[in-house]
C-alpha cells in the first residue's frame, strides 16, 4: 500500500510540475551532470566563397581558419541551395528546400505549418539551450524559436553550466554592403591587407583599378571574419568548453559581387564549410583531424547533421541528410538549387549539381540577371563599374552576358570549366549527361512539390487561410504537372502563338500566367498576334495574370488600359501583390510615364526610416521602393 501511495505521489507531483513550471525547467532537468552530448557552435558568415588558405587559395590571409582546418575537416564541395540570404537561411534552419515551404523569394513573410519545427526548436525540446546572435532572415516568423535571439545572445546566458547548448554567431562584416564601399575603419584589427595590384580577377570582370580594389577588399573582409572567428573560439576556450563543442564555420552563399550572389552558378552557391570535432567526439566525425573531403554537401543537410550529432532523430519533414554522426546517410550523388525573386528582380531557374557537372534550367530565359535594377545608391561600386565600362570600352564577353537573355538550358563541366563559361547543352557529345540531369530535376520538382511554379502573388492568394506548403501538397489546389508543362514553353519559339493564346483561357490560373509570360518573351517577335486575348486577360480572375498581361500589352505598344490596371495594383494593400505590379512598371521603363504620379505616390506610401534610402521595412516595402526608385530615375524624376 505504501509503495502504491508513493507512486501516486510521484505522479501527482510530476503533473503539478508539468502544469506550473516552464518548458525550460524540464530542459535543465534533461541536462544532468554527466550529459555527454556535444555542444554545437555555428559561426555563420555573410556573402563569400571559400577564399581561405585551407582551401588552397594562396592569396588569402586566414591563419585562424587555417589552424581550425588543421584540427578539423574541410568540405571541398559544400554548397547552399540558393545564392541569396533569406532563402538559403530558410533551408539551413529547417532542413527543407525553401521551394517546399514557399520561402524561396527574398525577404518575404510566409506562414509555415506548426508541425514543421526549426532546428533550435527541436534542440530545445531535447534539453539544449539555444542562442542566436543575431540574424534570422528566414522568410518566416522567427519569434519563439530560440531561447534567446538578440545581439546579446550567448551560450554563457544559459542557467546551468552542464546544460548542452546550440549557439549561433552570425558574422556580418563580409556582407555585400561592406564589399562595395571603401571605408577603412573596419580593417584596424588586421595585421596585413591584400594588394590590389596582385589580384587575379575572374574572366567576366573588366580588369580595372576599381574592380581590383573591390576584389582585394573582399579578401580583406574574409581576413576580418577570420579574426572575429578566433575571438569566439577564444571565448570557448576561456570557458573550458573547447573540447566539449563541435564547431561549424560556414558562409551563406557566394561573394557580394556581380555573377556571385544572386547568380545560380557555382560562384553563387559554393561556400566554405569547416568542422572541428574535439577528440572525445571523434567517433562521430568519421574522418581524422586535418582531413579534406570532396563529399557533396548541400546546406539543407546542416540541420539533420546537427540532430544526428546530438542523438536526436531527424523528423520526417526534413529533406536534408546527415553527413556526420553515428547514423550518417550515404553521400549524395547530386543536389538541387534554385533562383527566384531576388530584391525586385523576378526570376525563376533551377539547377542540378554533381561533382563534375552543373545543369541549369532557366524558366524565364528572356530576362537577364542584371535588369537595370538593384538600386543601392553610389556605394554599389561593383555594379556602377560594370555600367561605366560597358558604356565606354565595353565588357569582356562573359561580363556582357550578365546583361543579355540566357539560354533555356545550360550545362557545364566544372572540372575543366570552373567558371562555367562554355555551355555544353547543345553539344551532342553531352546528350546523355543533359538528359540525365533533366530527369533528376524533373523528378525533384514533382517530388518536392516546388512552389516556385506559381507566381509569388498567386502562391500567396492560393495559400490564404493555410500555408504554401499545405496548399501545394493538395493536388486539387496545385496541378503541378500541367503548370510545369506551361512554364517549359517560355522562350521556346517553336511553340505556335495559337497554343499560347489558347492557354490564356485555361481553367488553371497557373497555366494562364505562364502563357502570358511566354508571350512577353516574344514581344520582339510574333506576340503581336495575341493582342486580343491579352486584352481579355486584363479581366482575368487572377491578379497575377492580369498584371503580366498588362505588362505584355504595354511592351507591344498598347499601354493605356494596361497602365491603368498596373496603377490600381500599385495601390493594393497586399504588399506582395503591389510588388508584382511594381516590378512590371519598372520593366516598362519610359512607357510608364503616363502613371508617373501613381509611381511617385507608391514610393511615398512605402517610405519610412529603414536604412539610408528610407523604406518602410526590409521586406516587400523595400523592394517596391527599389522598383519605384528605378522607375522614377528612368523617367528623370526623383522624390525631392
Amino acid at each position: 500500500m505504501m509503495k502504491r501511495k508513493l507512486i501516486l505521489y510521484v505522479l501527482h507531483s510530476f503533473i503539478i510540475a508539468f502544469i506550473f513550471f516552464p518548458v525550460g525547467y524540464f530542459a535543465e532537468i534533461c541536462a544532468q551532470p554527466g550529459d555527454n552530448r556535444p555542444n554545437i557552435l555555428w559561426i555563420s558568415t555573410e556573402d563569400h566563397n571559400p577564399i581561405i588558405g585551407a582551401y588552397g587559395d594562396e592569396f588569402a590571409h586566414t591563419p585562424n581558419l587555417d589552424r581550425m582546418a588543421d584540427e578539423g575537416i574541410v568540405y571541398q564541395n559544400a554548397f547552399v541551395s540558393s545564392p541569396i540570404c533569406a532563402p538559403a537561411r530558410s533551408a539551413i534552419i529547417t532542413g527543407m528546400h525553401a521551394t517546399s515551404l514557399g520561402t524561396q523569394n527574398l525577404r518575404s513573410s510566409i506562414e509555415i505549418p506548426e508541425f514543421i519545427k526549426t532546428l533550435p526548436e527541436l534542440m530545445r525540446e531535447h534539453g539544449y539551450y539555444t542562442s542566436n546572435n543575431q540574424k534570422t532572415d528566414y522568410n518566416f516568423d522567427p519569434s519563439g524559436r530560440w531561447d534567446e535571439s538578440s545581439n546579446q545572445a550567448h551560450w554563457r546566458n544559459r542557467k546551468s553550466d552542464v546544460q548542452p547548448f546550440f549557439s549561433v554567431f552570425n558574422l556580418m562584416d563580409s556582407h555585400e554592403s561592406r564589399t562595395n564601399r571603401y571605408d577603412q575603419e573596419l580593417f584596424e584589427p588586421l595585421d596585413e591587407r591584400r594588394n590590389p595590384d596582385e589580384v587575379v580577377l575572374p574572366p567576366f570582370f573588366p580588369d580595372t583599378k576599381e574592380m581590383r580594389k573591390l576584389w582585394a577588399r573582399q579578401y580583406d573582409l574574409v581576413s576580418l571574419i577570420d579574426f572575429q572567428t578566433q575571438e569566439i573560439l577564444n571565448q570557448l576556450k576561456e570557458d573550458g568548453l573547447h573540447e566539449d563543442t563541435i564547431v561549424f564555420f560556414w558562409s551563406d552563399h557566394g561573394h557580394g559581387l556581380p555573377r556571385y550572389k544572386r547568380w545560380l552558378y557555382t560562384t553563387g552557391l559554393e561556400v566554405a564549410l569547416i568542422v572541428y570535432v574535439p577528440p572525445k567526439f571523434r567517433h562521430l566525425a568519421g574522418l581524422p583531424p586535418g582531413s579534406e573531403t570532396t563529399e557533396l554537401i548541400t546546406f539543407i543537410d546542416l540541420a539533420p547533421t546537427v540532430l544526428n550529432l546530438a542523438g536526436i532523430e531527424t523528423p520526417d519533414f526534413m529533406e536534408g541528410q546527415a553527413f556526420l554522426g553515428t547514423n550518417r546517410d550515404e553521400p549524395r550523388s547530386h543536389f538541387i538549387a534554385h533562383r527566384d525573386r531576388a530584391d525586385d528582380v523576378y526570376d525563376m531557374a533551377r539547377a542540378v549539381r554533381t561533382e563534375q557537372y552543373m545543369y541549369i534550367r532557366n524558366y524565364m530565359p528572356h530576362l537577364p540577371y542584371i535588369q537595370e535594377a538593384l538600386i543601392f545608391g553610389d556605394e554599389k561600386r561593383s555594379y556602377l563599374e560594370l555600367h561605366r565600362v560597358r558604356a565606354n570600352e565595353g565588357l569582356p564577353k562573359h561580363g556582357e552576358a550578365m546583361f543579355r537573355p540566357r539560354p533555356i538550358e545550360e550545362l557545364y563541366d566544372v572540372e575543366v570549366d570552373p567558371y562555367e563559361l562554355n555551355n555544353l547543352a547543345g553539344d551532342p557529345a553531352y546528350g546523355f549527361v543533359l538528359e540525365e540531369m533533366r530527369s533528376r530535376l524533373n523528378e525533384w520538382i514533382l517530388e518536392t512539390r516546388d512552389t516556385g511554379f506559381l507566381q509569388e502573388g498567386e502562391m500567396m492568394l492560393r495559400a490564404e487561410g493555410s500555408t504554401p506548403f499545405e496548399m501545394v501538397n493538395d493536388p486539387d489546389q496545385y496541378d503541378l504537372p500541367r503548370i510545369k508543362a506551361a512554364a517549359e514553353l517560355v522562350g521556346d519559339r517553336s511553340v505556335p502563338i495559337s497554343l499560347l493564346t489558347g492557354m490564356l483561357k485555361d481553367r488553371d490560373s497557373g497555366v494562364r500566367y505562364w502563357a502570358a509570360e511566354a508571350l512577353l518573351a516574344r514581344v520582339h517577335d510574333d506576340a503581336w498576334m495575341a493582342m486580343e486575348p491579352l486584352r481579355e486577360a486584363l479581366a482575368d480572375s487572377s491578379p497575377s495574370v492580369q498584371i503580366k498581361a498588362a505588362e505584355t500589352l504595354c511592351m507591344l505598344g498598347e499601354c493605356r488600359d494596361g497602365l491603368n490596371l498596373l496603377a490600381v495594383y500599385l495601390d493594393d494593400d497586399r504588399d506582395w501583390m503591389a510588388l508584382q505590379a511594381a516590378i512590371s512598371v519598372r520593366q516598362l521603363g519610359k512607357r510608364a510615364e503616363p502613371i508617373a504620379d501613381e509611381i511617385y505616390q507608391t514610393r511615398i506610401k512605402y517610405s519610412g526610416d529603414t536604412g539610408q534610402r528610407g523604406y518602410r521595412d526590409w521586406v516587400y516595402a523595400m523592394f517596391i521602393g527599389f522598383a519605384m526608385d528605378q522607375a522614377l530615375e528612368t523617367l528623370g524624376l526623383s522624390l525631392d
